[in-house]
């Protein structure tokens, strides 16, 4: 964790570029960025530790050794618990601002109810964040000023590798728990693949990740409890030849969840995910798995 003054003078996110991208594969990481306004920390209620539990801390790391294989990596800088890019655009709770907020704003998803929204209200173990309530233009300012720069750069990109290869592929990286509240008795899979069921992304793509997986000796799920949330499910649209997938890491594989330090368990994933991002990738296409938008 890092403190800043704001994001005008530090960036707010990055894609860290291959020499040259050799594959029509985009990952991203939107949920590890580390990176506190100084503002922001003062107007929560929670201490530096407590603010962090819904951080993909890591996963942007977890995930580098992709850009040696020649593909992209979109990152965030900004953390979750002060903007959520895998949320619709104004997925906005009335209760949270002091003043109205424009008609357009989806005040009733489930994620709103939940506190998780485009600007979420707690944090990941559903502790309130703010002490007070948000001046409408502040939630708005975010949205303007790095949601919507973010998710124009993931389009752009897609588009890109779209444009090169006709073709492209997008890896949304996450991670989980090794636990869920009420469930502590019950170890959650090593990683869960998401496809929302069976429509971001043509299904052979889910099965080979999921193959791929298995072989190098992890527990994985699909799709329960994490199908993928916007990112995956706004992209996918493998009719057009644009599919996404969701992959979801289970901290307890590398990280201490506690203290937010890794465990001697984070350079072996580390190498396995890169395995698995290597083998995916030159599978995908020759098997099948993506080969009817390729044709």
């Amino acid at each position: 964790m890092r403190t800043i003054d704001d994001f005008v003078s530090s960036s707010p996110f990055e894609i860290v570029e291959p020499a040259a991208q050799c594959s029509p594969f985009v990952f991203n990481s939107p949920h590890s960025g580390t990176a506190y306004p100084r503002s922001f920390l003062n107007s929560s209620r929670l201490d530096s530790s407590s603010i962090r539990r819904s951080e993909d801390t890591f996963v942007d790391e977890l995930f580098a050794g992709v850009v040696e294989l020649g593909a992209p990596l979109m990152r965030a800088h900004f953390p979750r618990a002060f903007l959520d890019v895998n949320r619709e655009p104004y997925e906005l709770d009335p209760a949270m601002f002091s003043g109205r907020l424009p008609a357009y704003v989806n005040a009733r998803s489930i994620r709103v109810a939940g506190g998780l929204g485009t600007i979420a209200r707690v944090v990941a173990d559903s502790e309130e964040i703010y002490r007070d309530r948000l001046p409408v233009a502040e939630g708005l300012d975010r949205i303007e000023r790095i949601y919507k720069p973010y998710h124009a750069a993931l389009r752009d990109r897609l588009a890109e590798t779209m444009a090169n290869f006709g073709v492209a592929v997008l890896v949304d990286c996450h991670s989980m728990p090794s636990t869920a509240r009420g469930l502590e008795n019950r170890p959650r899979p090593d990683l869960i693949i998401g496809d929302r069921f069976g429509t971001s992304c043509a299904p052979g793509l889910a099965d080979t990740a999921i193959a791929l997986l298995s072989d190098l000796g992890y527990h994985v799920g699909r799709n329960r409890p994490y199908a993928g949330g916007y990112i995956t499910e706004h992209y996918g649209r493998p009719q057009s030849g644009l599919h996404a997938l969701q992959i979801e890491v289970n901290r307890g594989l590398y990280m201490d969840e506690q203290r937010f330090r890794k465990t001697a368990g984070f350079d072996a994933l580390a190498q396995d995910l890169a395995l698995f991002a290597e083998r995916l990738m030159a599978l995908a296409l020759y098997s099948g798995a993506v080969a009817d938008a390729a044709e």
